[in-house]
Parts: structure tokens; C-alpha cells; sequence
């Protein structure tokens, strides 16, 4: 049996998903497997999935179940003790399977260990942006503000889902933050604090998944609330907070750079926890959304790209002075 099994749930996916599936296998850790699951595309997967040489990659077909649905799915098929989720568009650096394993193995009361995220482009160049988490221990209190745990940067043992159970189904968006939440109530995390994954930033639709994605906010909060003690119930108007501080970013990153959309949605992050308007995210956002404004989509998105840019020196330049 192989000790880890990666599970990648693809849809319509095949502009990233060679690469993707590329960077699994270049894994300095060789005891996976690799489990595509395709979730009723339309596209070539099943002729290039045919021309894989390497046996540990398997194709698992079915009819559209959505993300959590073919994630559960993978977990279904599983036959590692371990089990990691990448995502059909994402990136793992080489190392990161035989540290992560390392560390349930070094700690076997942990239940989930992650690692920070590199974010990355189209093109899968750096953007400069590391997006980082010291959530470790008992974290159930340090998440429930707001989900700081990236699902391709995730590997967990195979009892936790036997225990809390599978992704929900009815969940179109941020499934993952519910299930980390349902884990965190019974086990520890850990965190490697190195980025060993890569998350595309791709631009959507948000005048489409917009409500969608609110409403799956409210579905999580909701559920992670209901049955939390007491003295746990002042947190719930920050995670409302954060959610609307989460969307809004999302409005600036779809196509249209939707401004006033971002504009409604950090209002409604400042009802729910005032105290936001300190922070350094919504200061962030504040200044993006007035450089949307003032120059436009196309201003922004130079902006953007000169910003990236000083990122990736700053980044290469703190890589060299830690070496």
C-alpha cells in the first residue's frame, strides 16, 4: 500500500493539469499515489490520462459531483494512510510530501499538517506573495475568525475524515475551511513554515460565484457556531467580518475589477467587527480599491504587475540573505 495518496479533482482542467500532475510526481518522497479524479469533463483527460506512463497516476471517472464531491470521491479510492489534496491548477515544490510525512510521523497525535503557499500566475511565475500561517496546536479558535489553511498545502491522516466524516456535498465554495474546522474540534495541527505549495491566482467571474460564495460563508459560519461553547460566541461576528473582507478581495481579483462590489463588501465586513479597519488587510484593500478608481482595470492590473515584480526581488533577495 502506498504510505500517501494525492488526490487531484479535475474539471474541464487540462490548461494546467500536465503540469500539475508534474509537479506531484517530481516529489522527492516516492511512496503515492496519485489519484485524478474526473468529475465529468468534457475535455481530453481521458486520451492524455491513457498516455501516462507512470503507475502510480490513476484516472477515476464519474458524473459531475462538484469539488467536494470528487474530493470525496479520491478519499473513497484512497489507499495511503496519508492523504494529500492538490488542486488541478496548483503547484508543489519537490519536498514537500517527504517533510510533510515526516512530520505526522515525528508527531502522531497531529492530525493535519500544512505549510505556507507561494501564490502564483497564468504563467506560473511568482507573484511575490507568500501567504503564510502559524496556525498549530488546537487551532479550532484561530480558524473560525477566518480560514488560514490552503487546501493544496494540506496533507491529513486517512482516521480524521473516518471520524468527522466527508467534504460536505452542498457546499459550492470554501468546502475546505468547514472540513479543517470539523477537524480541528478533535485533533492538533502542524505547520512547515516554508511555502511547498504554489496557488494560482486565476481571475473568475465574480459577478457570478459572488453569491454563491457569500452564501456558503454563511453556511460554514453558521455550522462551526452552532454548537460552540459559550464563551467561544464573540468570535462570530469577526469570521462574518473576515468573510466580507475575503469577498471583497475576491470582486477586485475577478475580470471586471469590480470596485463597488468590493466597496459594498468591506462595508459589511466593518458592521460585523469594526476592528478590521486597522488591519493591514483592509488597509491593502482600501488602497487597491482607490487605485482601481482612479487609473482602471488596465492601470490596476500594470500596478499590479510592477508591484509582483518588486515582490519577486524582495523574495529572491530574502531567500539569499537566509542562505
Amino acid at each position: 500500500m502506498p504510505k500517501v495518496s494525492v488526490v487531484i479533482p479535475a474539471y474541464n482542467a487540462m490548461t494546467y493539469l500536465p503540469e500539475t500532475v508534474e509537479s506531484a510526481l517530481r516529489q522527492t518522497f516516492t511512496d503515492f499515489e496519485v489519484l485524478i479524479v474526473d468529475d465529468g469533463s468534457s475535455d481530453h483527460i481521458k486520451q492524455w490520462a491513457s498516455g501516462l506512463v507512470d503507475p502510480r497516476v490513476k484516472l477515476i471517472s464519474q458524473e459531475n459531483q462538484g469539488l467536494p464531491g470528487a474530493r470525496n470521491t479520491g478519499i473513497a479510492q484512497a489507499q495511503g494512510e496519508y492523504i494529500a489534496f492538490l488542486d488541478a491548477d496548483d503547484l508543489w515544490e519537490a519536498t514537500k510530501l517527504e517533510k510533510q510525512v515526516r512530520c505526522l510521523e515525528d508527531n502522531p497525535e497531529v492530525g493535519l499538517v500544512h505549510t505556507w503557499m507561494l501564490l502564483v500566475d497564468e504563467q506560473s511565475q511568482s507573484t511575490g506573495r507568500v501567504m503564510t500561517s502559524d496556525a498549530a496546536g488546537k487551532v479550532w479558535t484561530q480558524l473560525v475568525e477566518r480560514n488560514v489553511i490552503a487546501c493544496p498545502s494540506v496533507m491529513v491522516r486517512r482516521c480524521c475524515f473516518e471520524r468527522v466524516g466527508e467534504f460536505d456535498r452542498t457546499l459550492r465554495s470554501i468546502e475546505d475551511w468547514d472540513m479543517w474546522l470539523r477537524i480541528a474540534v478533535y485533533y492538533p495541527f502542524a505547520v512547515i513554515r516554508e511555502p511547498l505549495a504554489y496557488y494560482r491566482q486565476l481571475p473568475n467571474s465574480m459577478s457570478k460565484n459572488c453569491q454563491v460564495m457569500e452564501q456558503a460563508f454563511q453556511i460554514v459560519i453558521e455550522k462551526a457556531f452552532c454548537s460552540a461553547p459559550p464563551e467561544f460566541l464573540h468570535l462570530k461576528q469577526r469570521s462574518y467580518g473576515y468573510a466580507y473582507l475575503c469577498l471583497a478581495w475576491k470582486a477586485l481579483q475577478s475580470r471586471d475589477r469590480n470596485s463597488q462590489q468590493a466597496i459594498h463588501f468591506c462595508q459589511q465586513a466593518m458592521a460585523h467587527y469594526p476592528k478590521l479597519r486597522f488591519s493591514r488587510d483592509y488597509l491593502s484593500l482600501s488602497a487597491a480599491i482607490v487605485l482601481v478608481q482612479c487609473f482602471g482595470t488596465e492601470g490596476y492590473g500594470k500596478a499590479l504587475a510592477v508591484i509582483h515584480a518588486l515582490r519577486r526581488q524582495m523574495l529572491k533577495f530574502a531567500k539569499l540573505s537566509s542562505a
